[in-house]
C-alpha cells in the first residue's frame, strides 16, 4: 500500500473507531457490533505495527477505553488504569520475557500467572479500612462513579479487617473485575426472556449493563461477583513488595483474589501454565479469554517501566481464535467523514466465543477480490484472540451457483456522486466534498463530548438539520432559526431552548477543543492541545508555516502539513470566519507560547526510580507538554536521566555514558519553565541523592 494510501486508511480507521467509542462508552447507544469495531481496531493495529512512524499519540490504540457516561459522576484515578499487551504463542511470550529482563538490567525475573477473567474493570478505594468509593476504568485516567452499585455486590467487603500485626495504608485502592459466572448468566438471560425483556450477548455485557444502572436496586438483582487482581494507589503506608504478596494480603482482607495464581521461576514454567489454563478454559465457572503474566517484584516492575499505555512488565497470553461458518447475506457500503467507501459484510448471526457476530468489515475492494467473497457465500468467520472477527476464507465447495459477485459502486450510495480510486491506493472515495454522509459525520464529531461538547444534539437530530438544509457546515449550528427548531416534530420549545443554551455555552470552549472539533486530519485531542499551548490563538495557528508547526514538540511533519493544508483551503477559512462572527472563542486567555517548549525541544529524558511530588506518568506527560521526548532506555542520545528513589541500572548506565543525572528538585525547576543551569548537574555524577518517595508511592497497576 502506498504511503499516502496508508495514511488515509489510518485516518479513516481512527475516526471511525473514535466515533464508535463515543457511541458505546458515552451515549451508551452503540451503532456498531463488537465484530465491526474489533475488525477496524485489528486493521488499525496491523497497519500501525507495519508503519510505526505513522503512530500518533491520539490514536485509539494508544488509549485504554472510553470517556465516562454523563449520567454518572467522574472520578480521576490517582494512578492510571492501564491496558495490557497481548502475546499469542510461546515464541511471543519468550520474546516479551526477554525484553522485560533487558529493561530490568539483566536481573533474573520471577513471574506470576493468573486466569484472565472476562469482566468489567473497577477500582475500589478504602479510607481507614472503610469502603469509600468505586469507579470504572473509563478512559484509564477518569472513570465513572459507580459506588452505589458496587455496594450491592456481596463479594465486596464494605469494611476491611486487616490480619493481626498488619497495618493497612490509610487510603487503599483495590483493583479487579466484576463478572458473572456462566450459570448465573444463563439464569439471568432466561429470566429476562421470560419477562419479555432484552437479553444480553455475553456475561461481560451483562456485568457492564448492571454496573451502569442508575438505580442500584436493579444492580442488586443481578448475580454480580468481584475478583481482585492487584493493589493500586496507596497513601499513608507501604504496599506489599511483590505481586503475589499483594494477592495474599487481598485474600486475608476477605477478597476473592485471582484463584489459582501461581509463581514461576522460568518462562518455560509460565508457558506450561498457559497451556494448562487453555486445556481447562471451558471447565472454569467464569468466562476466561487468556492468562495474565506479570513480573512479581514490584521494584523491578517500576524499573522495567511502561510503553505508551501498557506496562512492559506484564502481558496477556490470549487463547487461540474461535471459528464458525456463516452465510454472507449482503454487502453494504458505509461512507466515512473523509468520503472513503468502506464495504461491510452482513452475515447470518453466528455465536463465536459467546458473542453474536453478524457484521464483519471487509476493508477494501482488493481484499474482497483476493478472497473472492460473494453475496450468498458460506464463509469461515474467526475471532482472533476471542476478540477480532474477520472472514478467513470462502468455502468454495458449498457454492450453488446462485452467489452474486460484489462490485464497488461507481456512484456514492449516499449522494450519487461519482466515486474515484486513485492509482496505487486501496480505498475508493466519494468525489463530492458536500456529500451529506461526510457532513453528518463531521457534525457528529464537532458536537462530541471531547470537542465542542454540545449536549442535546444527538446524531439523529444533527442529521435532520443537514437533511433540512439548515446546516451546510459546522458554523451553521450557531445561526439556527430557533423558532423553526422548536416547531420540529417530537422536539418542542423546552428541548429547543435547552439545545440553544448548550450551543451558546459551547462558544466559550478552550482553543484546544475547537482545534479538535474542526476535524483536521490526524489532529486529535493531544495534538490540538499542543497546538493551542504553543500558539494560543486560532489566527496564530492559521498563520503558522509548516516549519513553525513542525517545531512544536510532539507534532511532526505529517501532522504539521495536515494543519497547514487544512487552513490553506479557502472554504475552511470561511468556516473559521463564520465561527468568529458567531462569537465562538478562538483564543485562550493567556495567548501564545508560555515558554519552555523551545527549551526542551529535541531533548530526550529518561526517568528511573520513584518520585516524591508526582507520579512517573505525570512527570512524563508534563515533560512531553514542554516539547521533550521521554524514552524508556538510556542511550548516547539521552540528554538527562532523572533519578528518584531506588534508581537502578538506568542511573548506572547514565554514569557510564557521562549523561547528566538530575534529582527531583531539578526536574521540578524544568517543569516550572526555568532554564537548567549546567552547573547544577554533573555528567556521570555519583553523588546525586534522589529524594525519598512518599508513603504509599506505588507503581502503576494494570487491567487485564
Amino acid at each position: 500500500m502506498a504511503d499516502d494510501a496508508v495514511q488515509r486508511r489510518l485516518d479513516d480507521l481512527r475516526r471511525q473507531i473514535n466515533r464508535f467509542n463515543y457511541e458505546y462508552h458515552v451515549l451508551d447507544q452503540p451503532t456498531a457490533t463488537d465484530a465491526e469495531y474489533d475488525a477496524l481496531m485489528a486493521e488499525l493495529r496491523t497497519l500501525e505495527a507495519a508503519n510505526p512512524e505513522l503512530v500518533t499519540p491520539e490514536s485509539p490504540t494508544q488509549r485504554v477505553g472510553g470517556a465516562p457516561v454523563s449520567g454518572f459522576g467522574e472520578i480521576r484515578h490517582p494512578r492510571p488504569m492501564l491496558s495490557l499487551s497481548n502475546v499469542y504463542d510461546e515464541a511471543e511470550l519468550v520474546a516479551w520475557a526477554e525484553r522485560a529482563q533487558r529493561f530490568a538490567g539483566g536481573t533474573p525475573l520471577t513471574f506470576v500467572t493468573e486466569a484472565k477473567i472476562d469482566g468489567l474493570a473497577v477500582a475500589l478505594t478504602y479510607v481507614d479500612g472503610v469502603f469509600h468509593h468505586g469507579a470504572t476504568r473509563g478512559d484509564g485516567a477518569v472513570g465513572e462513579d459507580i459506588s452505589a452499585n458496587l455496594r450491592t455486590i456481596r463479594t465486596i467487603p464494605l469494611r476491611l479487617t486487616p490480619p493481626e500485626g498488619t497495618d493497612l495504608p490509610r487510603a487503599f485502592e483495590v483493583r479487579g473485575e466484576v463478572y458473572l459466572r456462566k450459570d448465573d448468566f444463563a439464569e439471568l438471560n432466561a429470566r429476562l426472556e421470560a419477562q419479555g425483556a432484552k437479553t444480553f450477548m455475553n456475561p461481560r455485557n451483562a456485568a457492564a449493563g448492571a454496573l451502569r444502572q442508575k438505580d442500584a436496586k436493579i444492580t442488586a438483582t443481578r448475580p454480580l461477583r468481584l475478583i481482585t487482581y492487584g493493589i493500586g494507589h496507596t497513601e499513608g503506608g507501604a504496599p506489599p513488595p511483590s505481586h503475589h504478596a499483594a494477592l495474599e494480603l487481598l485474600r486475608a482482607l476477605g477478597f476473592v483474589a485471582s484463584p489459582e495464581a501461581m509463581v514461576h521461576g522460568t518462562i518455560e514454567e509460565v508457558w506450561a501454565r498457559c497451556e494448562d489454563w487453555l486445556a481447562r478454559r471451558h471447565e472454569v465457572a467464569s468466562e476466561i479469554d487468556g492468562v495474565v503474566v506479570k513480573v512479581d517484584d514490584v521494584r523491578l516492575q517500576e524499573e522495567i517501566g511502561y510503553v505508551a499505555r501498557e506496562p512492559r512488565w506484564a502481558t496477556a497470553y490470549k487463547f487461540p481464535a474461535s471459528q464458525q461458518t456463516s452465510v454472507v447475506k449482503d454487502i453494504s457500503i458505509n461512507v466515512s467523514r473523509t468520503g472513503a467507501l468502506n464495504p461491510l459484510a452482513h452475515l447470518e448471526p453466528v455465536n463465536i466465543g459467546g458473542v453474536i457476530v453478524q457484521r464483519v468489515a471487509l476493508f477494501n475492494e482488493d481484499e474482497i477480490a483476493r478472497k473472492d467473497i460473494r453475496v450468498g457465500d458460506t464463509v469461515v468467520v474467526q475471532r482472533s484472540g476471542d476478540v477480532i472477527p474477520y472472514i478467513v476464507k470462502v468455502l468454495d465447495e458449498r457454492r450453488t451457483g446462485t452467489e452474486v459477485p460484489f462490485r464497488m459502486p461507481d456512484a456514492c450510495p449516499v449522494c450519487g456522486a461519482p466515486t474515484h480510486r486513485a492509482e496505487g491506493e486501496a480505498m475508493r472515495y466519494c468525489t463530492n466534498a458536500a456529500c451529506p454522509a461526510q457532513l453528518k459525520e463531521l457534525i457528529h464529531h464537532f458536537v462530541g463530548r471531547r470537542a465542542m461538547d454540545i449536549a442535546g444534539l444527538g446524531d439523529k437530530l444533527a442529521d435532520r438539520f443537514v437533511e433540512l438544509g439548515w446546516v451546510a457546515d459546522v458554523a451553521d449550528l450557531y445561526t439556527l432559526d430557533w423558532e423553526a427548531v422548536a416547531a420540529l416534530d417530537r422536539l418542542g420549545e423546552k428541548s429547543a431552548a435547552n439545545l440553544k443554551t448548550s450551543i451558546e455555552a459551547s462558544k466559550d470552549r478552550p482553543l484546544a477543543r475547537l482545534l479538535n472539533a474542526l476535524g483536521i486530519r490526524h489532529i486529535g485531542e493531544r495534538a490540538a492541545a499542543l497546538l493551542a499551548d504553543r500558539f494560543g490563538t486560532l489566527d496564530a495557528v492559521m498563520a503558522a508555516s509548516v516549519e513553525e508547526i513542525n517545531a512544536v514538540g510532539g507534532i511532526g511533519k505529517i501532522l504539521a502539513q495536515s494543519v497547514a493544508d487544512f487552513f490553506a483551503e479557502p472554504r475552511n477559512r470561511e468556516i473559521v470566519a463564520k465561527l468568529k462572527a458567531a462569537g465562538v472563542r478562538t483564543a485562550d486567555a493567556r495567548g501564545g507560547d508560555h515558554g519552555g517548549g523551545a527549551m526542551l525541544s529535541g531533548k530526550t529524558f529518561v526517568l528511573t526510580g520513584r518520585l516524591d511530588t508526582l507520579s512517573r506518568g505525570e512527570a512524563e506527560e508534563r515533560l512531553r507538554q514542554l516539547g521533550a521526548t521521554v524514552s524508556g532506555s538510556v542511550s548516547k542520545k539521552t540528554a538527562y536521566v532523572v533519578a528518584g528513589e531506588d534508581a537502578g541500572s538506568k542511573a548506572d548506565r547514565a554514569r557510564d555514558l557521562k549523561i547528566p543525572l538530575l534529582g527531583e528538585a531539578e526536574l521540578l525547576r524544568i517543569l516550572a519553565g526555568e532554564s537548567l543551569d549546567p552547573a547544577a548537574t554533573d555528567a556521570g555524577a555519583t553523588d546525586v541523592e534522589p529524594v525519598a518517595a512518599p508513603d504509599g508511592a506505588t507503581p502503576g497497576t494494570v487491567l487485564r
